[in-house]
């Protein structure tokens, strides 16, 4: 029998996936709290982790929204299936001494030039970086 945080995770998670048949999700107590374990088709981690683990890190922030309503600590963890075997996919043949092609710049979208020399402090580099400072501020993790 599944518990209240079991079937939260897995309603959500059965959404992003394509195979929701193979979610499983794990439930164990400890002195930490609740870690639920979860575990997906290889080829639906990506999707679960999302960008930069932005997907995850919804996931365990609605977790931790369960958690205050039942006076709860959840612990998500994204078990790594270790006999993950890619999609078959054909292979290139071997080009010996050939460099592949530069991409064109216009297909190049944003490159910036990362060297250590100092930021001025009225630079565009300087403005950006204060921004996204300011924005992960903003954050209630």
């Amino acid at each position: 029998m599944s518990t209240i945080d079991q079937q939260f995770v897995e309603y959500i998670v059965k959404t992003l996936v394509n195979n929701p048949d193979k979610v499983a999700i794990d439930r164990t107590i400890d002195e930490k709290g609740v870690l639920l374990s979860l575990e997906v088709d290889p080829e639906d981690v990506g999707r679960i982790i999302g960008r930069r683990g932005a997907t995850a890190q919804s996931i365990r922030t609605l977790l931790r929204a369960l958690g205050t309503k039942n006076d709860a600590r959840y612990n998500l963890k994204i078990v790594n299936n270790d006999d993950y075997e890619p999609a078959a996919k054909e292979e290139a043949p071997a080009v010996e001494d050939e460099e592949a092609p530069a991409a064109p710049a216009e297909e190049i979208d944003e490159v910036e030039d990362v060297d250590d020399a100092p930021v001025e402090e009225g630079s565009e580099l300087a403005k950006k970086t204060r921004a996204e400072l300011a924005d992960l501020d903003d954050l209630d993790i």
